[in-house]
């Protein structure tokens, strides 16, 4: 029989719909049920691609016995940490505080006041590895309850106290400069893993925010280390198990430092923010390993996860059906050396096996390897790889696919609209220029009210119930922006304008710095406030960005203020952390640099106008914003009083209230938009 997850739009809340656990969502009720009853709460935190999640779901809540334990003694609590990411981040800092580590599964015990009183992750279902077995830990919880409540009392107040107490130091008045973006360089520098690419050891996770720093730093300043740090490392991603050789696109990390074994699950902000990393990236060098993996990702994110209603669905699972009925990590990706022979034959598996580095041994489980692209295999024969990709693609088409979560988040498809849009525009692909265009469209419809409030999540055309948080409003934000530079469409601009001033009225705290919800939101034992990058970027960093590049197109002080304000925090961390805020270092470089401002003026349907307006779109300038319309075009700020050129199309470029003479050739535009800027 179904329990209350039944109704839920959340695919992960939905996989435990008929556990035997009577789970409650986060909600009021729940609580009021656990105070009626006098137990504790149980807060059980994950996400639906979530490799951990799964089993300790199968060892643990779809076991009768131990469900009936946990529903006489406590009230259950599922929380899907990508609907809920404020119950998450004030929760996770609880047990990070308490345990020196954090990640999901994230388990939780608390009053029914919401005051947390022990921690933990995964717990197994019988004591290993000097872990406790859940059911332990479940009766010692109960029995602390019943006999020992004083002492649960003090541990509960004490931890809300100190996290309450906490005060985020973000480096007082004054945006990073010069110094702190050397130093940050550095900092990166000293990390990096110069054999195998990538920052520290393992397990490695794709920088993405750090090498927009890196891209940007180069192009304003002309620091060869910088770009080849950015270039190699991507080269090694590409070259390496995390990217997915046939299909295209990039799982969430690699357990090892090599960038060989992956956790295979793929997720939506990944590809998105690697997408354009790699569209930035050929940009700046020509690359054709960056175009190629540029559209493939791009061509992964419409193939596999868009949403019939146009948005994109959050990820893929890592685990499938290996054809024994076992789910099992890995088995659609994964390949042996005698499942290439039955796809390929003998002489084709043979030199797939060679180019691909599949071995006997295997580089994964059980003589399996992932497939990679190891640098000895010597030239290719490019006509017989694609021969041999098609085979071995539609062979894996066959295998059982891993499941889909199929939530809408409002910020990472913020993130896909940015990079599908500019990589669209960069190589002739309208179409995705289109699905970034239908993406914006579904999350105008769909995720935003009548006064820009949005909403997180939707699910098969049903918005959610959970607001939208910071990185919500500036993700999407951004990817508007994006989508106005690209498409000449000013009404997107607009859009953009009307989220950023929802972030500058409910958002904001003293000092320039800013919350994760809103000043209206649920009240939690604390409110949320990460100015740190992890996954993404933070919605404080992400916000600073898109409030800077919405001040460049408008010239409102406002935003631009609140942009530097918002920057106190990488001039405090970016010199210290330098990878843990690659986005706020990003931001400081555009605002370094101005960000420079391009207005095209021209007739859309003018070659002339479109090749200048192409050429803006390609400076490497950091954060440049581009406006592009016919004369006297009302949409863009930036092309008031802006005239045709002897009656040619023309292009201006400003920065710091100084305007560049127009120009009408392309090269010149080129020039000046791309390398270090002149002082």
């Amino acid at each position: 029989m179904p329990n209350r997850l039944a109704d839920a739009t959340s695919p992960y809340l939905l996989q435990h719909a008929d556990n035997p656990v009577d789970w409650w969502a986060w909600e009021p009720a729940a609580f009021e049920e656990a105070r009626r009853r006098d137990v504790p709460v149980f807060l059980s935190v994950g996400y639906s691609s979530c490799h951990w999640c799964h089993v300790m779901a199968h060892e643990s809540f779809e076991d009768a016995g131990t469900a009936a334990y946990m529903n006489e003694h406590f009230v259950n609590i599922k929380v899907d940490r990508e609907e809920r990411p404020d119950v998450d981040a004030v929760y996770m800092e609880a047990v990070q505080a308490a345990t020196g580590q954090g990640g999901w599964p994230m388990s939780v015990f608390m009053t029914p006041d919401a005051e947390p009183f022990y921690f933990g992750t995964y717990f197994p279902p019988e004591a290993r590895h000097g872990m406790p077995s859940f059911a332990e830990i479940l009766d010692g919880v109960s029995t602390a309850w019943t006999e020992r409540r004083d002492e649960v009392g003090e541990v509960a107040g004490k931890i809300v106290r100190d996290l309450s107490s906490r005060t985020l130091a973000y480096g007082g008045q004054g945006v990073p400069g010069e110094e702190e973006l050397m130093q940050a360089l550095l900092g990166l520098t000293r990390e990096y893993d110069d054999r195998s690419g990538g920052f520290g050891g393992a397990p490695k996770f794709p920088p993405s925010m750090a090498l927009e720093f890196l891209l940007r730093h180069h192009a304003r300043t002309g620091a060869e280390g910088a770009l080849q740090m950015a270039a190699d490392t991507c080269e090694a991603m590409a070259r390496g198990g995390i990217y997915d050789q046939l299909g295209g696109g990039f799982a969430r990390y690699s357990v090892d430092r090599a960038w060989v074994v992956p956790h295979f699950e793929k997720m939506l902000y990944d590809n998105a923010l690697l997408c354009r990393v790699y569209a930035h990236l050929w940009r700046a060098t020509r690359s054709d390993l960056a175009r190629r993996v540029a559209l493939e990702t791009a061509d992964f994110m419409v193939r596999e996860l868009r949403t019939a209603e146009g948005g994109f669905s959050s990820a893929l699972d890592a685990d499938s059906d290996d054809g024994t009925g076992k789910h099992v990590e890995g088995a659609y990706y994964v390949w042996t050396p005698a499942q290439l022979a039955e796809v390929l034959g003998e002489e084709d598996a043979r030199y797939a096996a060679r180019y691909f580095g599949v071995t006997e041994e295997g580089t994964f489980e059980e003589g399996s390897s992932v497939l990679q692209l190891p640098q000895d295999a010597g030239p290719a024969d490019a006509d017989r790889i694609a021969s041999i990709r098609e085979r071995l693609l539609a062979a894996r088409d066959r295998r059982e696919r891993p499941g889909r979560d199929d939530k809408v988040v409002a910020a990472w498809n913020g993130l896909a609209i940015a990079a599908l849009a500019e990589t669209g525009a960069y190589f002739d692909r309208p179409d995705l220029v289109a699905r970034a265009t239908e993406a914006a469209d579904l999350l105008l419809r769909l995720h935003m009210d009548d006064s820009a409030r949005l909403t997180r999540t939707s699910k098969d055309g049903h918005a959610g119930t959970n607001d939208g948080v910071l990185e919500d409003y500036a993700d999407v934000a951004e990817g508007y922006l994006a989508l106005a530079a690209v498409t000449g469409e000013g009404v997107w601009l607009e859009f953009a304008g009307f989220l950023l001033d929802v972030v500058l009225d409910r958002f904001r705290a003293e000092g320039g710095a800013f919350y994760d919800t809103a000043h209206d939101a649920e009240t939690l034992i604390r409110r949320p406030q990460d100015p740190t990058d992890n996954a993404t970027p933070s919605g404080w960093t992400a916000a600073a960005g898109a409030l800077l590049s919405y001040a460049a197109h408008t010239g409102s002080e406002a935003h631009r203020t609140a942009a530097e304000g918002a920057l106190g925090v990488v001039r405090a961390l970016g010199p210290r952390a330098p990878r843990y805020i690659g986005w706020g270092l990003a931001v400081a470089e555009a605002l370094l640099d101005g960000p420079r401002e391009v207005a095209v003026v021209g007739d859309r349907d003018d070659a002339a106008a479109r090749e200048l307006h192409r050429t803006a779109l390609l400076g490497t300038a950091p954060g440049a914003v581009v406006a592009f319309g016919p004369v006297d075009a009302e949409e863009f700020p930036l092309l008031a009083d802006r005239s045709l050129v002897g009656g040619a199309p023309a292009a201006y470029v400003c920065r710091h209230f100084t305007c560049d003479a127009p120009t009408t050739d392309p090269e010149a535009l080129a020039r000046a938009l791309s390398g270090p800027r002149e002082k």
